[in-house]
This record gives C-alpha cells, sequence and structure tokens, in this order.
C-alpha cells in the first residue's frame, strides 16, 4: 500500500472580476478544498510508514553528485564566460528574471565574476533536472558608462535540465542589491541586501541533508501536494485554513529569518512569530494570487520540494518573482527557504503558456 495521497484541488479557470456569484463558489470551492485536506492530513500521516512498498525510482545515467556538479560546472562557467559545447545543449535555452535571453553574454553572463560559498542543491533524478539556492558575485558598474563597482553578492534561484550529459535549459531569478544610478546611496531598508544575506548564511541546514528513511518517504505526487498546500494557505489567507506545519517550522526568505519555533530571534533582534501563528493573526488576504506553480524538483530520498511560482498582490500592483524550497516531513513542512524578487505585476516564467501563468493548478515539471 502506498503513503495515502493527499487531495489535489478541484480544477477551475482564474478569471479577473467582481461577479458575486463567481466569486461565491471559488470561495466555497476554496473553503471545501482546505477542509478536506486537514481532513486526510492524518490518515496520510498513518500510511506513511508504507510508502516503500511503491515502486522504486527508475535508474537514470545521473545521480545526485552528478547533478550537483552540473549546477557547479554551470556557475564556473558563468563565472569564466565560457559556453562550453561539452557542457551545453547547441539548443539550450536560457531565461533571466522570466525573460529569454541569449546564453554567454547577457545578465549574469555579462557580470558575474566568481562563485558564491552558499550552496542547496535539490536534483531530480526521476527527471533529471535540479535545482539550486546560492549566491554568485557580480561585478556591474554605477551608470551605463561609469566605473565598475567592487563584487557584489547576488542571491540566485536555478533550474537545469540535462539531456544526454548536457544542459538543454537554464532558469535562474538574480536577486541583485539595489544599485541606484550615478553611484547615489542606495535608499535605506530595513532589510538586508539579498546575496549578502544568504552567503552570510554558510551553508544549508544539517537538517535539509538528512536522508529520510525509506520505508517513511513520501511519494512524488504527496511531496508535491504538502508543498502546494504551503502556497494554498497564503492566497487569499482567512487565518482559519489548513497550515501543514510542524512546531518547529522555520522559513528564512531572501537569507533572512521571517518566522520560526518559539524564542527564534529575527533580523531587527526581536522573536518572531510562528509559522502557523503568522498565518493565523498577520498575514491575511495580503496574497491575492500564487500562480504559475511549477514544481521543477523532487528530492524524495531528503524530503525536500522546489517550486518556481509567482505571488501577486492585486491591490498594489505587486509581484514577488519567487524559487522557494520545503523540507517535508510526514506531510508537515518542517523548513521552508525562498530566494526572490519583485518583478512586473503580472510576469510569467517564460516557461509557461499564458494559461499556465494565469492558473493557480501546481505543476509537476518533467
Amino acid at each position: 500500500m502506498s503513503a495515502a495521497r493527499l487531495p489535489v484541488r478541484a480544477s477551475r479557470d482564474w478569471r479577473i472580476g467582481t461577479d458575486a456569484g463567481y466569486i461565491a463558489q471559488e470561495q466555497g470551492e476554496r473553503g471545501m478544498r482546505k477542509a478536506i485536506y486537514a481532513g486526510l492530513a492524518g490518515l496520510a500521516i498513518g500510511f506513511a510508514a508504507t510508502a516503500s512498498a511503491q515502486a522504486p525510482e527508475t535508474s537514470q545515467e545521473c545521480q545526485r553528485a552528478c547533478l550537483e556538479a552540473f549546477v557547479d560546472r554551470y556557475l564556473q562557467a558563468m563565472a569564466d564566460g565560457n559556453v562550453d559545447p561539452a557542457l551545453f545543449a547547441p539548443t539550450a535555452r536560457f531565461t533571466e528574471n522570466g525573460i529569454e535571453l541569449p546564453l554567454g553574454n547577457e545578465g549574469l553572463w555579462a557580470t558575474t565574476s566568481a562563485v558564491g560559498n552558499y550552496k542547496f542543491y535539490v536534483p531530480d533524478i526521476e527527471t533529471q533536472q535540479v535545482a539550486f539556492l546560492g549566491t554568485v558575485f557580480e561585478q556591474a558598474s554605477s551608470s551605463a558608462t561609469g566605473p565598475a563597482r567592487e563584487p557584489e553578492a547576488v542571491g540566485l534561484s536555478l533550474r537545469l535540465r540535462i539531456v544526454d550529459g548536457k544542459i538543454t535549459e537554464i532558469e535562474q531569478i538574480a536577486a541583485r542589491p539595489d544599485r541606484p544610478l550615478g553611484g547615489a546611496a542606495p535608499p535605506s531598508s530595513p532589510f538586508p541586501a539579498t546575496g549578502a544575506a544568504v552567503e552570510a548564511m554558510g551553508s544549508p541546514h544539517p537538517i535539509f541533508l538528512q536522508a529520510v528513511p525509506e520505508a517513511e518517504r513520501m511519494s512524488r505526487a504527496d511531496l508535491i501536494t504538502v508543498g502546494d498546500a504551503y502556497f494554498e494557505a497564503v492566497e487569499r489567507n482567512t487565518g482559519k485554513d489548513y497550515y501543514p506545519f510542524t512546531d518547529d517550522c522555520l522559513r528564512y526568505e531572501n537569507g533572512v529569518i521571517v518566522v520560526g519555533p518559539p524564542g527564534t530571534i529575527g533580523m531587527r533582534g526581536q522573536e518572531v512569530q510562528g509559522c502557523k501563528e503568522q498565518l493565523e493573526t498577520s498575514l491575511i488576504g495580503a496574497v491575492t494570487s500564487i500562480r504559475d506553480r511549477r514544481f521543477v524538483a523532487v528530492d524524495r530520498e531528503r524530503g525536500i520540494v522546489f517550486a518556481f511560482a509567482f505571488f501577486d498582490h492585486r491591490p498594489i500592483n505587486w509581484t514577488w518573482q519567487l524559487g522557494e524550497l520545503f523540507k517535508i516531513e510526514n506531510n508537515q513542512i518542517r523548513r521552508i527557504e525562498a530566494i526572490f524578487i519583485r518583478g512586473p505585476y503580472g510576469v510569467c516564467s517564460g516557461w509557461s503558456t499564458y494559461e499556465q501563468c494565469r492558473s493557480e493548478e501546481p505543476h509537476d515539471v518533467r
């Protein structure tokens, strides 16, 4: 018997409008879906111990170390500005921050000077993709013709696809520091620059590196469903929804602790709220839509899923474009890390159709 599967959301088209009947129907479906999530969560946990009976993962040419090595080779190639035909397929496609660019001389490929130290790999052996959160150093200028600045850390969310021993797809989000033109001081902000904050983390928490006992490993579909339950919880949150977090859940955003277990101190020197507490009390109704939810890497051995998604805040025409990963144990989320940037409102990934971009349904990218 396989682990009990949490339900997939009912399919529906997302429409922007004010039709009262449609909104009522949408809210009703959403409430029912969340009730089902909550009701079956405990049942799923009870069956987790029998998960090992499911079919084993298909043997692939490139295993964990091999996929991680492709990330290292890619980052070094970007720092060197070397599109090596031994590493890249001739038709390799490249996007940065949702925009397709020529590979080799645009985006971070034009400005990366060195590879950073923070490296978090999420290899997907089944699909031969690998996702990554980390840093590179970029040497940029303060104006179009001005002098180069000292190298600065840039936060990086990355996905690579490997086919026949070569990289065929490159998708990355580059979270650069603010650089006002002309060398002026950047605007004041309570948050540190993303790259510097992620680099200061040093290395992923040991919890992420722990292998889940084989008998307790969840299926690919169930891991994605739990990860998507987080997006469901945040999107149009009411404070009374289903929140699948462990008691010691902790979330990093752009290198900063945002929520954590009791006693966790945040960047301002004050104790932060818990993962569940924040959604129950202070993050209500803030995110109007979470769309283009593309789950691009699943590491069943360690219970980690990685997704790209877009958080819309319609009243202020604001969209967060992010790469986010979840460490899942017994159908609950224990750790979350994300690197994200602000994009144009309604921006798409560059890898989805228009309909997929507007959809709030999860997509297992294979």
